[in-house]
C-alpha cells in the first residue's frame, strides 16, 4: 500500500509492505538506488545507514512492547533525498500514523512549520519515534511501581514472574535500540554534508534524544536489578524462616517421641508399666519435657 502526502514541493512517500510494482515507481520517480529498492520489498535484519550521491539510506527498529502487532520490532526503512523522504514499514507503526495527520494539517495550513528541506521530515519523524519508545518506557516503569509495592506487601513470590516479565521486556528494548547508536552516528556525521552544516543541529538534536531515551533504558534496568535483588532477599528470609520452624518443630518432636517410646515399652523392667494412671505419667512426662525445651529455645532466642 501506498501513501503519498505533499507540502509544497516536498514529497513524502509511505510505503507498507510495498510489491516490486510500487517500488519500481519509486526508482523511477527518485532514482533511488537499485539495491536499496531491492532491500524495501523485504524486512532487514540489521539497521544501517547508507550515503548515495543522490539520497540517504536509513533502516532502524523500533520496539513495539504494548501494541497488538505481529512482532516486539518494527523496522522502517528511510529513503531521505533534497526534496523527498520514502518510509518503508511492514507493519502499522502508531508514530508514523500521528505523524501523518500532523503532516496533512501543516500542509492544508501552510505553516511552515516543516521546514524547507526532506531532512527536518525525517528530524520530526525521529523525534515522534522516540518519544513513542519513551512511552514503553513508562509503561515498564509502571509495572516497577506495582512489583515495588506488592513486593513491600508481603507477595514476594508471586513477583517472580512479573520481575522477570519486566526484565524480558528491557532486554529486547535494549537489543532493539543499542544498534541505533552507530546508524545515527553516522546519519550526523554524512547528513551535515548532504544537507549543509545549518542542519547539524537537529542531526545532534536527534542523536541527544536517542542518547536520553537510552539512559532511561539503563535507569530502569538498574531499578530492576535493585528490586529482583530485594525480592531474592526476601524470599531467602523467608525460606530461613520456614527452615528454623521446621528445624525446632523437628528437635521438639523427635525427643518427646522418644521418651514416649521408652516409656511405654511393655518390658518387667519398666517401672511405670501396669502402674495406676501411667499413660497420665506419660503425658506428665512428656508435657514437662517440652515445656523445658520450649523455655530454652525462647533463652536462646530461637523462637
Amino acid at each position: 500500500m501506498r501513501t503519498r502526502h505533499t507540502y509544497k514541493d516536498l514529497v513524502w512517500i509511505d510505503l507498507e509492505s510495498p510489491d516490486r510494482d510500487e517500488v519500481q515507481d519509486i526508482v523511477d520517480e527518485f532514482h533511488v538506488e537499485p539495491f536499496v529498492a531491492q532491500e524495501l520489498l523485504l524486512p532487514s535484519t540489521k539497521p544501517r545507514a547508507e550515503v548515495y550521491p543522490a539520497h540517504l539510506y536509513l533502516v532502524l527498529h523500533f520496539p513495539a512492547l504494548r501494541h497488538s502487532h505481529r512482532s516486539r520490532e518494527q523496522e522502517i526503512d528511510f529513503i531521505v533525498g533534497k526534496r523527498f523522504i520514502v518510509t518503508t514499514r511492514y507493519d502499522t507503526i502508531d508514530p508514523l500514523h500521528k505523524f501523518s495527520k500532523l503532516f496533512e494539517v501543516d500542509s492544508t495550513l501552510e505553516r511552515g512549520i516543516i521546514g524547507d528541506h526532506a531532512g527536518y521530515v525525517l528530524f520530526s519523524m525521529l523525534k515522534r519515534l522516540y518519544k513513542a519508545v519513551e512511552h514503553e518506557l513508562e509503561y515498564i516503569n509502571h509495572d516497577l511501581g506495582v512489583i515495588e509495592e506488592h513486593i513491600f506487601s508481603g507477595r514476594e513470590v508471586a513477583m517472580v514472574e512479573p520481575i522477570s516479565r519486566s526484565a524480558r521486556d528491557l532486554l529486547n528494548l535494549r537489543q532493539v535500540i543499542e544498534p541505533h547508536r552507530e546508524v545515527l552516528r553516522e546519519l550526523e556525521l554524512e547528513g551535515a554534508k548532504f544537507f549543509g552544516e545549518d542542519f547539524a543541529p537537529y542531526l545532534r538534536s536527534i542523536s541527544n534524544e536517542y542518547y536520553r531515551v537510552h539512559n532511561h533504558v539503563m535507569r530502569e534496568t538498574e531499578s530492576l536489578h535493585e528490586l529482583r535483588e530485594t525480592n531474592n532477599s526476601l524470599l531467602s528470609t523467608r525460606e530461613n524462616e520456614t527452615m528454623r520452624i521446621l528445624t525446632i518443630m523437628a528437635l521438639l518432636t523427635f525427643p518427646l517421641s522418644l521418651i514416649v517410646a521408652i516409656l511405654e515399652s511393655n518390658t518387667s523392667a519398666n517401672p511405670l508399666h501396669g502402674q495406676p494412671y501411667d499413660f497420665w505419667i506419660i503425658i506428665g512426662i512428656v508435657a514437662a519435657v517440652g515445656l523445658a525445651m520450649v523455655m530454652y529455645f525462647r533463652h536462646k532466642e530461637w523462637l
